[in-house]
């Protein structure tokens, strides 16, 4: 068992001290990231807000001006603590990672070097986002079978997140408050289908279920689990089938991520940790450093357009500890 998948600084009144005294730039460019993120707070948020955005920027500078892989940004994230993160967007419900015994047996053979399904064809939906809910493990599942359909047949068809939020708890999924992507392909297996999100539209909160049998769009034949840290068989499963679902650790500095390759020498490599699911759609090098390619569900202000590059080949923060895909039945 371990944490499962996808305000503690006070709020500041005018006139009173604080170890972290924001200066009238600092000031300026919040009330400006407010403007551009479209937010509107009262004076008592608005003073609670700001030392926690000043907080970030101060860290994304310092960082940015060290030797690192990776650069950060602002985001929409820079006026929430990673308390308060972790607790509006990561997972909260302890899981099983049925991940861990694989049936995906690699071809022999190497890999190749670069692999992208979206330049391939019309193989990966756009980003989508997941907003306060912790139901990245959604997004992740739909992602992977959307792909896998789009491969089998030809049609690119958006699927049904809320359906897997309202419906799937019977395999151990908790809605907002976490799930797996392994754990989704069986219910939708065991359910005989999903619909898609034009007709079950995602409203970011757990619901009542609505699923319609008349109103399938997708089907899961197989569900394929990859042993765990097995990051060769991942990539060979990228490679030769299509996208796969994965899920790692979220910590702090990954909040502010804007580009280059995604490493922490201090995130935790065991599946007890990790905490959000996403769909790795390839893979890659950039000087000399493996990456994945990867979509995550934030939306497509966060990182590269919705997408950011993480380390590959060092089970980098457990990302080879729960990854899976379906085979879908056409």
């Amino acid at each position: 068992m371990f944490p499962g998948l996808c305000l503690f600084l006070l709020g500041l009144l005018p006139g009173t001290s604080s170890v972290l005294e924001p200066t009238a730039q600092e000031e300026s460019e919040f009330k400006l990231w407010l403007l551009q993120n479209n937010k509107k707070y009262n004076l008592q948020e608005y003073y609670h807000r700001l030392p926690i955005f000043v907080e970030n920027k101060r860290k994304i500078f310092r960082h940015n001006a060290g030797n690192s892989s990776f650069q950060m940004g602002l985001n929409q994230f820079s006026d929430l603590s990673f308390m308060e993160f972790k607790k509006q967007y990561l997972w909260h419900e302890p899981q099983n990672c049925s991940a861990t015994k694989g049936n995906f047996f690699a071809a022999l053979g190497a890999s190749p070097d670069f692999v992208d399904w979206r330049k391939k064809g019309k193989y990966v939906t756009p980003v989508k986002n997941q907003g306060p809910c912790g139901s990245c493990w959604t997004f992740s599942t739909t992602g992977c079978l959307e792909s896998a359909v789009a491969i089998a047949t030809g049609q690119l068809l958006p699927l049904s997140e809320q359906q897997l939020v309202d419906c799937a708890q019977a395999f151990n999924n908790h809605g907002c408050n976490g799930g797996l992507p392994s754990q989704a392909f069986e219910y939708i297996k065991y359910n005989k289908g999903i619909m898609s999100e034009t007709i079950y539209p995602y409203i970011a909160q757990n619901g009542t279920c609505q699923f319609q049998p008349d109103k399938v769009v997708a089907d899961v034949k197989e569900v394929v689990n990859i042993t765990i840290y097995d990051e060769i068989s991942m990539e060979q499963a990228v490679a030769t089938r299509n996208p796969i679902s994965f899920a790692f650790e979220v910590t702090e500095d990954f909040l502010n991520y804007r580009s280059g390759v995604y490493t922490n020498p201090k995130c935790h490599s065991t599946p007890d940790k990790v905490n959000h699911a996403v769909l790795a759609v390839g893979y890659a090098q950039e000087n000399g450093k493996p990456y994945w390619i990867v979509k995550n569900s934030w939306g497509m202000e966060w990182g590269m357009d919705g997408y950011f590059h993480i380390e590959r080949g060092k089970n980098m923060c457990g990302l080879a500890a729960c990854a899976s895909f379906p085979i879908p039945e056409v």
